[in-house]
């Protein structure tokens, strides 16, 4: 895969949505932050005593604020593609708006954190049933480590064989960005009419 660059894109560039998904706390608004090639628009809120007793986080988590909306970043790939990111909030009183953020995108990233398993079965259910997306489950690296193997956190989530599952450090650009290839590649393999059916192309 070629660097992401942050130069304009040209005329004739292809341009497509992606979504990235995932539970309570798992790294979604570092991810966008850290491949956005704009200053990332987020939802940010900070995390009041209430809502610590709702939006429950593992204690070795420093996270104080939420995303109560979405994230949205944009990063150009050798000029001919263009990747517009949709972070969704992970909290289940917000799950009522990823239909409407899932809406005309191409794939989905969903992250994993696998201190915390339990809060990405949601998600994964989401895309495997109610979802028509193609998606990618990506285990973000804490601390930088992988603390499963990849076919246990597979087995544990009861992943279909022909859903990829990869690793990703949210807070590097190189690998969050090729991690999102990871969703377009899975896109085009499974859609072997694209890019008509890829989204809009920029310029046309």
């Amino acid at each position: 895969m070629a660097s992401p660059r942050s130069e304009l894109p040209s005329d004739q560039a292809i341009s497509a949505k992606i979504v990235v998904a995932g539970g309570f706390g798992v790294g979604k608004t570092t991810l966008v932050g850290s491949v956005s090639e704009i200053p990332p628009v987020n939802t940010e809120a900070w995390m009041t005593q209430a809502s610590k007793r709702v939006d429950a986080l593992d204690e070795s988590s420093q996270k104080t604020t939420t995303t109560v909306a979405m994230d949205f970043g944009r990063i150009t790939i050798d000029h001919d593609l263009i990747l517009y990111l949709f972070g969704t909030p992970g909290q289940p009183r917000f799950w009522f708006l990823w239909d409407d953020l899932c809406r005309g995108a191409i794939g989905a990233l969903v992250l994993v954190d696998t201190r915390n398993l339990e809060v990405s079965f949601p998600a994964v259910n989401y895309f495997e049933n109610d979802s028509d997306l193609p998606f990618v489950v990506a285990v973000n690296l804490f601390d930088g480590k992988l603390w499963h193997d990849l076919d246990a956190v597979r087995e544990a989530l009861a992943l279909k064989p022909d859903v990829p599952i990869i690793t990703v450090d949210a807070r590097q650009r190189r690998s969050s960005a090729q991690a999102l290839m990871e969703v377009v590649t899975h896109t085009l393999n499974l859609r072997k009419d694209a890019p008509s059916d890829f989204g809009v192309i920029a310029g046309r």
